[in-house]
């Protein structure tokens, strides 16, 4: 491993958080703060993380049954050049439907990412190269 870097010799592993921006009136940011303030939360994100949880789990039957009607993976979806290459060898591109992360190796070239998915649908965040989500953009639902 001489002359190699740590970060060479290790792929960077998936993000675990996608960061969002959001807007609130001021009184909903107001009562945030006062219940961080009180301790209830750490802090805002916290609050915030906390109230989508409770959201998801009052409509998580909704999901699971959308989720399984439209036939997504729910969850972590890696996408490796073994797997693509297999998958242009037997002639059936894949056909992509994930709720959850789709992360695409950095191993894997625009053309291999093409030539192996006919179609993507990722409702949450597609971790891949600029290069491979370019040449995926089209077929992107």
């Amino acid at each position: 491993m001489a002359g190699k870097s740590l970060a060479q010799t290790h792929a960077s592993p998936a993000p675990e958080t996608e960061k969002l921006t959001i807007n609130l009136g001021f009184v909903d940011l107001g009562q945030i703060d006062l219940l961080v303030k009180e301790r209830f939360y750490t802090n805002r994100s916290d609050f915030i993380r906390n109230a989508i949880r409770q959201e998801l789990l009052r409509h998580s039957e909704v999901v699971q049954t959308t989720a399984a009607r439209k036939q997504f993976t729910l969850g972590l979806q890696r996408l490796g050049r073994t797997e693509l290459e297999a998958a242009v060898a037997a002639g059936k591109p894949l056909d992509i439907r994930a709720l959850g992360l789709v992360s695409i190796s950095r191993d894997v070239t625009p053309e291999l990412a093409r030539a192996a998915i006919a179609s993507m649908s990722v409702l949450g965040a597609l971790d891949a190269s600029r290069e491979v989500k370019s040449a995926l953009s089209d077929r992107m639902r």
